[in-house]
């Protein structure tokens, strides 16, 4: 008896143990998805506020990111007013959670993170404590998305190569198809074994959806010695610009519209590689870029 009890408190121990070495463990950073298009006007940012508010209804914890230099409008579609920036931040006018907003659905929505190139031009101390809490923000949340700006400029390159995932949203017409594919073969120059995934927005039906994505992968694969990932697509869908006039998420205003039923297959395909291990914080990989 005095040794069954022995026997099952060294085993109460030894799982305490296990435990408590498992609490100490620092959590794990967020994944990092790039939003990303060649060109303009392809439906980008709606892309990326769907998928904010879709995967933050089913329980995870979403941190959205407006990086589009110029052009940044997350905050209109959520029906949100801006009144500060991550600029802000950067000139010690703000505190990092004076600019954090919360959106429709549940994420958060941090505005004006174009403006993150500046902390170049910190020096030494304050570059350090910016990096700190922004690689805090890590580890509040399961998965961080960048909505970059359209193009290839460096401001958008260097938020696609810190990026642990890259989306490439594109249409199917002729413009954004060579755009997407131009902003393709510049991601896999500069960033050696680049994975990408390609979402065809404003389709007809999915079998125009994969005619494009086929066509895009063959040029991928034939000249620059890379395959592409389908990501699906999004069809035209009157509730997709009726819930941009009333600027709030169609995946919110209209669930059951076909568009939000493919926004909510791909937040599933993004969910499933949440717990993927990851090679380095998001923020420390951008801010190594931006130093050369």
């Amino acid at each position: 008896m005095i040794i069954d009890q022995a026997s099952s408190l060294r085993r109460l121990m030894r799982q305490a143990t296990v435990e408590t070495a498992e609490d100490r463990r620092p959590p794990a950073p967020a994944r990092v998805l790039a939003v990303t298009s060649g060109k303009g006007g392809v439906g980008k940012t709606n892309v990326a506020v769907n998928l904010a508010a879709r995967l933050a209804t089913m329980g995870r914890r979403i941190l959205l990111m407006d990086a589009d230099l110029g052009m940044a409008n997350a905050d209109v579609l959520c029906n949100l007013n801006v009144r500060t920036t991550l600029a802000h931040v950067l000139t010690g006018r703000r505190t990092l959670s004076d600019v954090m907003i919360d959106g429709p659905g549940g994420f958060t929505l941090i505005p004006g993170v174009s403006g993150l190139a500046a902390i170049a031009d910190l020096s030494e101390f304050e570059r350090a404590r910016m990096l700190d809490l922004l690689t805090q923000l890590e580890d509040e949340y399961d998965l961080v998305i960048i909505d970059t700006g359209a193009g290839i400029s460096p401001n958008v390159l260097n938020f696609v190569e810190a990026a642990d995932e890259v989306l490439v949203v594109t249409t199917p017409e002729p413009t954004a198809i060579t755009d997407a594919y131009g902003l393709i073969k510049t991601i896999c120059r500069r960033r050696e074994g680049a994975e990408f995934s390609i979402l065809i927005n404003q389709v007809r039906d999915s079998r125009e959806a994969r005619r494009v994505f086929d066509r895009i992968d063959l040029v991928c694969r034939r000249f620059l010695g890379v395959r592409a990932t389908n990501a699906g697509c999004v069809p035209l869908d009157p509730h997709v610009s009726a819930a941009v006039r009333r600027r709030e998420p169609f995946v919110i205003g209209a669930p059951d519209c076909p568009a939000s039923g493919y926004v909510r297959q791909l937040a599933h395909k993004l969910d499933r590689h949440a717990a993927e291990p990851r090679d380095g914080g998001f923020f420390k990989k951008f801010a190594s870029w931006l130093a050369g």
